[in-house]
């Protein structure tokens, strides 16, 4: 595999890191944490599926833990909706 560095160029054109959210969600960002809740909600019943299906435990529990993965950046992605939510009422 072959190591890929920048230039000065495209160092320059990367936009800064952000180290904490923004205060603000567009109705840009809803949609894509909206997307991303349905990406993850699916692959977690898909997985919870697939794990039923398995016949070998040693898949079926690998199977399982993927589900419970998207399972959990559903949750926290919630976690993050509602967290978001509180604020705006306190404001």
């Amino acid at each position: 595999m072959q190591n890929q560095q920048m230039n000065p160029q495209q160092m320059q054109n990367q936009q800064p890191r952000m180290q904490q959210p923004p205060h603000v969600m567009t109705t840009k960002d809803l949609s894509y944490i909206n997307d991303m809740l349905a990406w993850n909600l699916l692959a977690m019943k898909k997985a919870h599926f697939f794990a039923q299906q398995c016949q070998d435990q040693s898949i079926k529990m690998e199977i399982e833990k993927c589900g419970q993965m998207h399972q959990r950046h559903y949750e926290m992605l919630l976690a993050h909706l509602q967290e978001k939510q509180q604020n705006n009422k306190i404001m």
